[in-house]
């Protein structure tokens, strides 16, 4: 396309390559978005319009290369959704450092950097959504998952904080806190474990992909230009 503004919306979504990434991939490629995806490892499906990146979401210079891609490419961003994201159910005084920097950067950083580089893009057409994912562990304040509760909390916050600076820009910034949906994340956490969260919920039940689309079906339609700032945490807490 060579910096000709294309016709289709252009949507970047992060963490494709399994879980919610990859069915946010297929939902979005039938409503005829040209998708831009990334994740460490390649995907293992093929997707109309779908171009797929390997990078580490929270390399700056690698997320600086794929956005000069989607500038020369389409020449217009649309639509963020910053679903990459790691967990660790460890107690506080089991959890190594490393593991820290690992959530922080992944979970905070690379949400920070996307957003950022997404925002420089959106400004120029004065219109963009972006929808970040934080988690019921915030306020369930999860026992084991101090660093991803307190990683999610983060989000909560940037995307309010971000909302307001992206506000005159016609971009909206809002998150999304699915509720418990059988991906392989979830399956790999102990039945009891989950059978207790569930419970906690206002509605005990394990959600679907295609419940949370909805949501962000909601939050990215463009007659939506007033929603900012906004958290919906599905199932209820």
């Amino acid at each position: 396309m060579n910096n000709q503004l294309t016709e289709k919306q252009v949507i970047l979504i992060s963490g494709t390559r399994k879980g919610l990434g990859k069915y946010f991939v297929e939902h979005f490629s039938k409503k005829n978005f040209i998708i831009v995806g990334c994740s460490r490892k390649p995907v293992d499906y093929d997707v109309e319009n779908y171009h797929h990146f390997c990078l580490d979401v929270s390399d700056g210079k690698k997320i600086k290369q794929m956005f000069s891609f989607i500038r020369k490419e389409y020449g217009r961003l649309d639509v963020l959704i910053n679903n990459a994201g790691v967990g660790s159910m460890n107690h506080s005084l089991l959890t190594p450092i490393s593991t820290v920097h690992k959530i922080l950067d992944t979970n905070v950083v690379a949400n920070f950097l996307l957003s950022r580089e997404s925002a420089k893009i959106m400004k120029k057409n004065k219109f963009g959504r972006i929808v970040n994912l934080t988690s019921f562990a915030v306020p369930f304040k999860l026992e084991g998952e101090a660093i991803y509760a307190a990683s999610k909390a983060a989000i909560i916050s940037l995307t309010e904080t971000l909302s307001k600076e992206y506000a005159n820009y016609g971009i909206t910034v809002n998150a999304v806190a699915p509720p418990a949906v059988q991906t392989d994340l979830i399956k790999a956490v102990p039945k009891e474990k989950m059978d207790v969260l569930l419970k906690r919920q206002t509605i005990h039940r394990y959600g679907t992909p295609e419940e949370v689309c909805s949501v962000i079906d909601f939050f990215i339609d463009k007659k939506n230009n007033i929603i900012t700032g906004q958290v919906v945490y599905m199932g209820g807490v």
